[in-house]
């Protein structure tokens, strides 16, 4: 059995494949309260990918001519590569790079789909267990409302970056609670909710931001269940534990830093502008350099930025670690803007009231054919 650091009830688990520990009597009647609040809002930020009043997925968008994003969004056009491209294979190449990034967003929506299941094999709380199955459900229209708007837009996605798909690999299969709910609950929500406040500013396409801001909706409460991890079991680590949670985000940190969306992981799509990956990676390390990069981060919806303030506020982020950081931000600032991301807060309180209005007189999809 992997230890698993679960100092507090609520978080206690059990081996994956020890299901008898689930039907213990005993357990049923053990349930902790951590979770019910945000347990109780399920409904409240409820929508349906495939009922059109929550989305519409006719729109159309003209990708020929437009942008579905900036593309200064991307390092490809702040270097050499642009210089070899004309203004068609320029929109051609941003759309592209668009589509990975969401090819990339969706593979992580499932990702969550299937750590936030595993969760529930493991999970002995029945609260927790409760949390973790309302998560899977959500992560699953997630998967869903992307894997409509690219089928729309493109056809089909483009494969996972190797970076990710083994960090999404070893987060789902890890049998650590610890792992699953940093490497998920805070650093890829934490990533993925400043990537969605960004391009929610910025997207060209209506139908691209609602979608954003329906997920949007819905990962602000996912956040907070590593933020209520991290809040019940932090405080009572030995500093022996702290210092492996310290050392693990700070690996995993390193990891996606430096791999997540770099050149190498876009080797197709340079392939079709007959660009060589081998020198657009050197084209665009000669012109995004650290002191760019750090500029980049000094923006508030940075999609690092706010994965870093994520795990320091969280307490994940030491003395032992702080210079990992330090290198990028500037602590102290992150420190006293709070926990929070107040642009991706604003669209989601904007969502929920839009939500609950629109939710009083739903009539279920499917309702007229389970009744004949």
């Amino acid at each position: 059995m992997a230890d698993q650091l679960s100092h507090d009830p609520a978080y206690r688990a059990v081996d994956r494949d020890d299901f008898m520990a689930m039907i213990e009597v005993a357990r049923y009647g053990q349930r902790c309260d951590a979770f019910d609040s945000i347990i109780s809002e399920t409904e409240s930020h409820f929508w349906d990918p495939a009922d059109p009043r929550y989305l519409d997925y006719a729109a159309e968008f003209p990708l020929e001519s437009d942008t579905l994003m900036p593309s200064e969004f991307f390092p490809e056009f702040h270097c050499a590569i642009a210089e070899r491209l004309d203004d068609g294979q320029k929109i051609a190449l941003s759309n592209e790079l668009t589509r990975f990034s969401l090819s990339q967003i969706l593979h992580g929506e499932q990702g969550a789909l299937s750590l936030s299941a595993s969760l529930c094999l493991i999970l002995w709380d029945p609260g927790a267990q409760e949390y973790a199955a309302n998560q899977a459900r959500e992560e699953a229209r997630h998967v869903n409302a992307f894997s409509r708007y690219i089928a729309r837009r493109f056809g089909e996605p483009l494969p996972v970056g190797t970076v990710m798909g083994g960090f999404f690999r070893e987060i789902v299969l890890a049998p650590e609670v610890y792992k699953k709910l940093i490497g998920m609950q805070m650093m890829v929500e934490g990533f993925a909710m400043g990537a969605f406040a960004t391009m929610h500013a910025k997207t060209r396409d209506p139908l691209l931001r609602r979608v954003i801001q329906l997920v949007m909706t819905d990962e602000a409460f996912h956040h907070n269940f590593g933020r209520i991890w991290a809040r019940l079991t932090l405080p009572r680590l030995s500093e022996a534990e702290h210092e492996r949670v310290e050392r693990w985000a700070e690996t995993s940190f390193l990891t996606l830093l430096g791999n997540i969306m770099g050149p190498e992981q876009k080797q197709a799509i340079y392939a079709r502008f007959g660009i060589d990956a081998q020198w657009a990676a050197g084209a665009i390390a000669e012109s995004f350099t650290d002191s760019v990069r750090r500029k980049a981060m000094s923006r508030s919806t940075n999609a690092f930025r706010v994965l870093i303030r994520t795990l320091l506020h969280a307490g994940i982020i030491g003395e032992r670690t702080r210079a990992t950081y330090a290198r990028w931000v500037d602590l102290d600032a992150l420190q006293r803007e709070g926990p929070g991301l107040a642009e991706a807060a604003q669209v989601a309180e904007e969502s929920l009231a839009e939500l609950r209005e629109l939710n009083r007189g739903r009539r279920k999809l499917g309702a007229t054919a389970l009744r004949s």
